[in-house]
């Protein structure tokens, strides 16, 4: 029976720390869904549509690379929810500090009770994408400075477009 993944997240913007869990997960499983988490009282960055062309261009390629069937979903309802819809039985989680882990361990709990099904799996973000968050490279780029470290090639373009004209220099 083939292994499937549901890796959640709100990918606004993809960064290079997403890509090192595809990397990961698509060695767990067989089939890898990148699930984007929507909720009506968030206004990301980019729309939905944009970060699923995002996705696709990055982690889809990568995935498929790497001989793992690939999938790009939206989810607006619990995480475990989206899992079983898609028939996953896996649940990909990154682990950057250990603040990351007391977070992700409640949520894995509530989720195991939830959906038993369902189990989580914690992947540590290497050693050189541990600072990396979306979070860091909106306010980075936001005030006009260079984010290619930190995001694939065609997601530093979308962002130097998203701010072009709007830096406080």
């Amino acid at each position: 029976m083939p292994r499937t993944a549901l890796f959640p997240g709100s990918f606004d913007p993809v960064t290079n720390g997403h890509l090192d869990l595809v990397r990961q997960a698509a060695r767990l499983a067989d089939r890898l869904v990148l699930a984007i988490g929507t909720h009506p009282g968030k206004a990301p960055l980019f729309d939905v549509e944009e970060r699923r062309a995002m996705i696709e261009e990055t982690c889809g390629a990568l995935a498929r690379a790497s001989g793992c069937d690939f999938a790009c979903i939206t989810f607006g309802d619990l995480v475990v929810a989206a899992a079983q819809r898609e028939g996953a039985t896996l649940i990909i989680r990154g682990l950057r500090s250990a603040t990351d882990f007391d977070y992700e361990i409640e949520m894995a709990g509530m989720n195991a009770t939830m959906a038993p099904a369902v189990q989580t799996v914690f992947l540590p973000a290497s050693p050189i994408v541990r600072p990396i968050s979306a979070t860091l490279v909106r306010q980075i780029a936001s005030m006009g400075g260079d984010v290619s470290p930190f995001v694939p090639p065609p997601v530093a373009v979308r962002l130097k477009a998203k701010f072009a004209g709007k830096s406080g220099r």
